[in-house]
């Protein structure tokens, strides 16, 4: 159960190295927005947009998918005032989700053209 370069520098969509992308993804983006909450930045969804759209470079649509959407109740929970608390959610708190979820549709969309753009131009894809 060894798995080459290859494999984790480019996982197949569904596979246990794409889910540890998506993990990997969104460990880096909380702990680069708590970085940020110490300084007192409080873009909620600035660190979570470009893992994203690596997880969909890497992994592939699915992983980019579900990076976004463990992301909405990862703020929610961890970086929403009152912290570490499932608070109601105001129409602002909506439409910041919403602006995130538009903005991650339209990343995992690049990032998947980007996948395709290889077989598209007739190059060999291992």
């Amino acid at each position: 159960m060894f798995w080459s370069i290859h494999d984790l520098l480019k996982p197949r969509p569904w596979s246990v190295p794409a889910l540890l992308v998506v993990l990997l993804a969104l460990a880096f983006a909380v702990a680069a927005r708590m970085c940020l909450a110490y300084l007192g930045v409080t873009l909620y969804f600035a660190t979570f947009v470009p893992a994203v759209l690596v997880a969909s470079l890497l992994a592939g649509l699915p992983a980019g998918a579900l990076t976004a959407l463990l992301t909405i109740p990862v703020v929610w929970w961890a970086f929403l005032p009152p912290t570490f608390e499932f608070n109601p959610l105001t129409a602002d708190d909506y439409r910041s989700f919403f602006m995130f979820l538009l903005c991650s549709t339209f990343s995992i969309w690049f990032a998947q053209l980007c996948r395709e753009a290889p077989v598209a131009r007739g190059a060999k894809v291992e």
